[in-house]
């Protein structure tokens, strides 16, 4: 009499193993979602950015400090206050040169922007940019008809 793993076994008919499939679909689904999450790179939080049609593209950006609507500032997704802020800058200064982006929402008040900016350059951080998106209807042009 034959056991129940002989016939498990025995290869009379292709199968189909499911399991390989689920783990790659799995890691499909967290590239994809990885992918399209709209976060700044270096701030770690979703911003609506405002538009520019002249903005640049900054290389060697060292920190990226997002700034919300509330004027809660981000540095790595993580909150960060005025106080580490400076601290954090200051260990980074010497170390050696450092840029800086400020990164912050369309609805964020002009003179929050300032406010990080001015805790920046009291630092001595003279290399200080505002991050914009380059869409350009945003930026209030006409669309084309």
């Amino acid at each position: 009499m034959r056991s129940r793993t002989d016939r498990y076994l025995e290869a009379d008919r292709a199968r189909i193993e499911v399991i390989p499939m689920i783990d790659i679909m799995m890691f499909l689904l967290v590239f994809f979602i990885m992918i399209t999450i709209d976060t700044i790179a270096g701030s770690g939080i979703a911003l609506d950015l405002p538009g520019s049609k002249t903005t640049t593209l900054l290389k060697d950006t060292q920190i990226t400090i997002g700034v919300q609507k509330d004027g809660a500032m981000f540095i790595l997704g993580k909150p960060t206050s005025p106080e580490q802020l400076t601290a954090k800058l200051k260990a980074d200064k010497e170390k050696g040169k450092v840029d800086v982006v400020i990164a912050g929402d369309k609805e964020v008040p002009l003179q929050k922007l300032l406010d990080v900016m001015d805790l920046v350059r009291a630092e001595g951080i003279q290399s200080v940019g505002i991050a914009a998106s380059s869409n350009a209807q945003s930026a209030g042009a006409t669309p084309a008809k």
